[in-house]
């Protein structure tokens, strides 16, 4: 990716992170016991035009595939990519990752979080709890000089440590005037390795994790990305700014 230098279209990059923030924020609040997925996802339409934006991911194409939600919405054994469902009612014990990705005034801002629904395990929390440090270890090597693989080598290090499942076939990504751009942003590597890190580049930070096994399938809806095992999983994500001095996390509520 080529990084933002002017400071108009830095100023818009804000603007489109913090409404992609808020937007989620606004679904996080929403996603309780007896809940659809569907709801949720028809809620995320009504959100992003009340805050004059659009969802980058409808309609999005995988090969000859078009996404038809507005979000990705993801339960339990869903790693990414689920689809809202009239029929999947959210129920004491779940999670659910919401991945909000919105176009404003010409720029992506991108954001994903797992939420608890009623009462959840330890484990379950444990997995969670694991994978939010994870994105801010990765976030923290997100600096100016720095390359792709330190963040990568912090999340993968840190993610193994507590035995779980660091998925290789999904990466985080460049995100600016497209939803994916380079570089790819792997959640394993090694350090000092990787394309260099430059001011400007805004970064789509993206822990994948499995409470087990990493290997995954793809439904039959050619979309939803699920767990071989079954076990739970979690994705977690914010967009990131390169600066030259400390990392700034763009999707924040509190920028709205």
């Amino acid at each position: 990716m080529i990084p933002i230098k002017s400071e108009r279209d830095l100023r818009v990059m804000r603007r489109a992170c913090a409404i992609a923030a808020k937007v989620l924020d606004d679904l996080c609040l929403m996603a309780k016991e007896g809940v659809s997925t569907w709801q949720l996802d028809q809620a995320a339409k009504q959100f992003m035009q009340k805050y004059g934006c659009r969802s980058a991911c409808y309609k999005y194409r995988n090969d000859s595939l078009r996404y038809p939600g507005y979000i990705c919405i993801s339960v339990n054994d869903q790693l990414i990519h689920g689809i809202g469902n009239k029929d999947v009612i959210l129920k004491s014990g779940d999670i659910v990752s919401m991945d909000v990705s919105i176009v404003y005034q010409g720029f992506v801002g991108d954001n994903t979080r797992t939420v608890y629904i009623g009462e959840v395990s330890p484990e379950v929390r444990r997995l969670v709890e694991a994978t939010d440090k994870a994105l801010h270890l990765g976030i923290a090597k997100a600096r100016q000089g720095n390359r792709v693989g330190d963040i990568s080598a912090a999340i993968q290090e840190y993610v193994e440590s507590c035995g779980y499942g660091v998925i290789e076939e999904f990466t985080g990504h460049g995100v600016g005037k497209h939803m994916h751009e380079e570089p790819a942003i792997p959640n394993y590597g090694k350090p000092g390795t990787g394309p260099l890190l430059k001011a400007g580049m805004t970064l789509a930070i993206e822990p994948m994790i499995t409470m087990g096994s990493p290997e995954i399938y793809i439904g039959d809806d050619g979309w939803t990305v699920y767990t071989a095992d079954g076990k739970p999983s979690c994705h977690i994500e914010h967009t990131v700014l390169v600066t030259n001095d400390e990392p700034e996390i763009l999707t924040l509520p509190s920028n709205f």
